[in-house]
């Protein structure tokens, strides 16, 4: 059995727009159900972050770019 991973969804603008936790094999066959583009977040590795709705997604280090806070 698949083993469920947390993704997110991202926009054109590579800006979260959800998350998800599922197996990747169900999210992949539910396109309806999970639209857009897709991509795996970590909430437990070092060096990474955790991504949460607004965040920018980075292509080169597989990273999550925190929202600015005031």
């Amino acid at each position: 059995m698949e083993q469920t991973t947390y993704f997110a969804q991202l926009d054109d603008n590579n800006i979260v727009t959800a998350i998800a936790v599922v197996e990747r094999a169900f999210l992949d066959a539910n396109p309806e159900r999970y639209p857009g583009r897709w991509v795996e977040t970590f909430f437990n590795l070092p060096n990474k972050t955790y991504a949460g709705v607004g965040c920018t997604y980075d292509e080169n280090t597989h990273d999550f770019i925190p929202v600015d806070k005031p």
